[in-house]
């Protein structure tokens, strides 16, 4: 049974939901400059709170220390209050266009997803989130992790239709 909708606005395929929602706004290349600055500031915010510390991540695995937790907490609450506001408020983009927030299903493949990301997370002390932030800051060996987590993302869009739902 597939689920297909569409809509000017975005596109839902396959009980997956695989969704398509950008703007239809054409930009000059330098427009992109201001997510660049804002990516920077984002790194030193990381560097800074100490979010790309390995030491910090072994520490939050091995139940050594809540800052991670406080951190990573903040980050959902932050977001779960942003996610309200934007369906009470019909809150629109900084160009006026809509903002959709389409409904997930939820599948055990999401489990195995999250534990084998934990255990990656965990053995190389390093998330996609601020592997680039790492990088820059010298740990260079970061790098492995970078070309790893390309290659499982390669090998599940390769693998995807043949696991199960």
């Amino acid at each position: 049974m597939q689920h297909i909708e569409t809509n000017t606005d975005f596109e839902v395929r396959s009980l997956d939901t695989v969704c398509i929602n950008e703007s239809k706004l054409q930009h000059k290349w330098y427009h992109n400059i201001k997510y660049l600055v804002v990516g920077l500031l984002f790194g030193i915010v990381f560097v800074k709170a100490e979010v790309i510390s390995w030491f910090r991540i072994q520490e939050m695995f091995r139940l050594q220390s809540f800052h991670m937790y406080g951190i990573i907490g903040s980050a959902v609450v932050v977001g779960m209050i942003s996610v309200f506001l934007i369906k009470k408020f019909n809150i629109k983009t900084i160009y006026g266009e809509s903002i959709v927030l389409s409904p997930k299903k939820f599948n055990k493949g999401q489990i195995y997803g999250g534990l084998l990301f934990g255990f990656g997370w965990a053995l190389t002390g390093a998330c996609p989130g601020p592997l680039f932030a790492q990088i820059g800051t010298g740990a260079t060996i970061v790098i492995v992790t970078l070309f790893s987590a390309i290659a499982g993302t390669w090998v599940y869009g390769w693998l995807r239709d043949k696991l199960p739902h």
